[in-house]
């Protein structure tokens, strides 16, 4: 079994020193570099370039630079996706976000993660598993999504907070950890959000 095998099955990989994954990652990195430079008026060219580094897009996508991602291919984003500056997917297990999701800057999704133990991670081992993201769901600034985390759909994520269990649909979920703090409900459409 590759490395690659591997990190798509869950098992421990080897992330530092497999050149076909090193190779995998310096690519999509260049693309994203490229993605970074381009001026913030062309549009069309942005667009362009998130299809050739995203494994699947919807049509109407857009993020803000910055935006980093260690495989690219491994994410697939629904119609209507927004993310503003400071995105990063480490992707390694697969990210997939719905439609209508909105992502505020400074935020993270982190399929990868390594063994507790210091002689493995030493040894540049990790395991990667994957991200699930429903539809119409909003990411305040500076979430953290890490590894094996499901979001339902119609949640909303407060600024700040670390998921680190599933978060069922609609909710509002918020902290560190994250934990759902009441439901969405109807009286929700008749009014701001307010302290």
């Amino acid at each position: 079994m590759t490395e690659k095998e591997k990190m798509r099955s869950g098992k421990l990989y080897d992330a530092n020193y497999d050149k076909e994954l090193e190779a995998e990652r310096l690519a999509c990195k260049a693309l994203c570099q490229a993605y970074n430079q381009l001026p913030v008026q062309q549009l069309e060219e942005r667009k362009t370039m998130l299809k050739k580094i995203l494994g699947k897009t919807g049509e109407s996508i857009h993020i803000e630079p910055l935006f980093w991602c260690d495989y690219g291919c491994l994410i697939e984003v629904g119609e209507n996706f927004y993310a503003n500056h400071g995105l990063v997917i480490l992707d390694g297990g697969g990210v997939k976000f719905g439609d209508n999701v909105f992502i505020a800057p400074c935020c993270g999704f982190h399929t990868a993660g390594h063994p507790i133990d210091f002689a493995r991670r030493n040894r540049g081992l990790e395991y990667a598993y994957p991200i699930t993201v429903g539809d119409n769901v909003w990411f305040g600034a500076g979430v953290q999504v890490m590894p094996g985390v499901t979001i339902g759909s119609n949640v909303v994520i407060g600024g700040g907070s670390v998921v680190v269990k599933d978060i069922p649909d609609n909710s509002v979920a918020v902290g560190n950890p994250c934990k759902v703090i009441r439901p969405i409900t109807e009286e929700d459409e008749h009014r701001c959000w307010d302290r």
